[in-house]
């Protein structure tokens, strides 16, 4: 593959990702939009230093890492998610008016 194709892929997959953001209002739709947008600059990242840096491993450990963080991020947003709706059976994003018990 080609540095050109990896990166049209990566900002198809940042463009999903932030109209999948923008456009929907379930709590869980938005967070596969934030992942689809991070897995899009993850995947430019890496065949940046893939194909320009000759394949160093420095990259892939940061992306390594970006990925980590990722998972905790979502994990945390779940249990956020969990919570609202136990609290107040909101499942979209509409469904909150205010931020206060």
């Amino acid at each position: 593959m080609t540095l050109t194709t990896i990166l049209i892929v990566a900002a198809a997959l940042i463009g999903i990702g932030l109209y999948g953001t923008l456009s929907q209002q379930s709590f869980v739709m938005l967070m596969m939009g934030l992942e689809l947008m991070l897995n899009g600059v993850m995947l430019a990242a890496v065949g940046f230093w893939s194909l320009t840096a000759g394949g160093l491993p420095t990259g892939q450990l940061l992306t390594i890492v970006v990925m980590a963080v990722m998972a905790v991020e979502m994990a945390a947003g779940f249990a956020l998610i969990t919570a609202v709706y136990r609290n107040r059976q909101a499942d979209v994003t509409e469904g909150l008016t205010t931020l206060k018990h």
